[in-house]
């Protein structure tokens, strides 16, 4: 270990010797505290390292939040192995996708989620499951053993802490390596910029396989507060649990605030507890939100799982609109198409340097050369920094065109290669179109084969029997032909100007 690192697993003992007695997590009726949770991590890490999980292995995990989830972070962090995710949103194509891609060394799943690894390949790997043994998969209950484990080696905090697959650049999603030091890093800038103590309870909505639930989680943690961990989004249920558990610190991304609100005004929770609420959300509903909770915060800002989450952070009435200014560890910088800075006001390139920037992409040379050259990670966003220093999103780079529906990340060429899939599909335009509820919607502008006449939602099924449903089109256009770039290739602006409002 590096004399100046300090990883997850430090984190967990700091706890356990600062706030022992104090709640680390609540799910449902069951309350861990913080040396609870240090001693649950030790006897699941030694667990995994008796069915041969050692440092740098993947353990995949596929399961909806849950105390047992929290528990994996930490144990992996002891073992200094990798935890990989896998979004429950996956179609099992793309589940056996990024299984493929790590090679674990075990396997966790959630009985309910089993379906979504009929197609993976899992040679070589233990398998765990969240219940009962059944069909060759142990009881994930039997790793929890009496003795506590300690790592042979240190672990340096520049090591691989969690692969979260990115949305698919290339048709194929890519395995983003996030470390201990960028996840450490991003979550301690929460705990400065929120004022965040050991009295803070964060209401756990997200999904842990999230990066925004997991910084969230962590920022918590490294307060010395609590998560209260939800299996799913219940927005009765969560005005409820608010009130009752005091909770401080909620993140949310669109449609949840908005029903969030609106349970609040069914039951008569009062929210009051609430200090800090994050996500992305749209403006009328922010506003509803201040009316309603004078004592909290929206904030709002810009990131990715690239850089372990925001980058930039700030309260949205400082200045509606903007993406907030750049947290204190990280330095944005705008920039040209030679990577040349732009002078303030000018829009370019948002690029990023600092501690939260993640490993790189798993077994993916070629990409991390592009992304990481001239010393910066490139977002492939675009946006531009007012003379406040604040940051304004202005969208995605044709190389990097992104579609968030409900905080979702969808790139066109993926769900483009989905729909050419299709017998009757020639060619295929996908871009993203505002939507009330969802914040952004997938759109699709096609051209037919010659003697086919597709049904649009016929198409849209068969997009959604492929991929993961949230990336199908929720609209489908059929036209004769596409316009024509000078190369010959589709003009995907001139599509979009032409039919972005269908």
């Amino acid at each position: 270990m590096s004399l100046r690192s300090f990883t997850l697993d430090e984190l967990v003992r700091r706890n356990a010797a600062l706030h022992g007695a104090r709640p680390a997590f609540v799910a449902g009726d069951r309350t861990v505290t913080h040396a609870e949770y240090a001693s649950r991590v030790g006897r699941l890490a030694a667990g995994l390292a008796r069915a041969g999980v050692g440092a740098g292995d993947r353990v995949a995990v596929l399961a909806p939040n849950s105390l047992e989830f929290c528990d994996l972070y930490g144990a992996v962090a002891r073992l200094g192995a990798i935890l990989v995710p896998v979004n429950a949103r996956l179609s099992p194509e793309e589940a056996a996708h990024v299984l493929a891609d790590v090679s674990p060394r075990a396997a966790v799943v959630a009985p309910a989620l089993r379906a979504l690894l009929a197609g993976a390949s899992l040679d070589g790997a233990r398998r765990f499951v969240l219940g009962a043994a059944e069909d060759g998969w142990e009881p994930f209950e039997s790793l929890y053993g009496v003795g506590s484990h300690e790592a042979a080696s240190p672990v340096d905090d520049d090591a691989g802490l969690v692969i979260i697959h990115t949305a698919a650049v290339g048709g194929k999603p890519r395995g983003a390596l996030l470390t201990h030091r960028g996840l450490l890093a991003s979550s301690v800038q929460c705990v400065g910029l929120w004022g965040l103590t050991a009295d803070d309870v964060y209401v756990g909505a997200l999904p842990m396989f999230h990066v925004a639930g997991l910084n969230l989680m962590l920022a918590v943690q490294h307060a010395g507060g609590a998560m209260l961990v939800l299996q799913r989004f219940d927005p009765d249920a969560l005005a409820a649990d608010v009130d009752r558990h005091r909770g401080s610190v909620v993140g949310t991304f669109p449609p949840m605030l908005a029903q969030l609100l609106d349970a609040a005004e069914r039951g008569g929770a009062s929210l009051a507890s609430l200090r800090v609420a994050t996500g992305i959300e749209m403006p009328d509903t922010i506003a509803r939100f201040q009316a309603r909770c004078a004592g909290a915060a929206f904030w709002v800002g810009y990131g990715q799982t690239e850089t372990s989450g925001m980058v930039s952070l700030s309260p949205f009435a400082e200045r509606p609109g903007s993406a907030g200014r750049p947290v204190p560890l990280c330095t944005i910088a705008v920039v040209d198409d030679e990577d040349r800075a732009m002078p303030v006001g000018e829009s370019g390139e948002i690029v990023v340097r600092g501690p939260t920037v993640f490993g790189g992409y798993w077994k993916l040379d070629a990409d991390n050369a592009a992304t990481f050259r001239a010393g910066w990670h490139h977002t492939g966003d675009l946006g531009r920094l007012d003379a406040d220093g604040y940051l304004w999103y202005q969208g995605r780079s044709p190389a990097k065109e992104l579609i968030k529906p409900g905080g979702e990340n969808v790139y066109p060429a993926e769900v483009e290669r989905t729909l050419r899939e299709h017998p009757a599909i020639l060619e295929a335009v996908v871009f993203g179109v505002p939507d009330a509820q969802w914040g952004e919607a997938v759109a699709a502008v096609c051209v037919a084969r010659p003697g086919t006449t597709p049904d649009e939602k016929e198409v849209i099924e068969f997009v959604g029997s492929r991929i993961a449903r949230y990336k199908r089109p929720r609209r489908v256009h059929f036209v004769a032909e596409l316009p024509r770039a000078a190369n010959g290739a589709p003009d995907r602006a001139a599509v979009k100007t032409a039919h972005g409002a269908i």
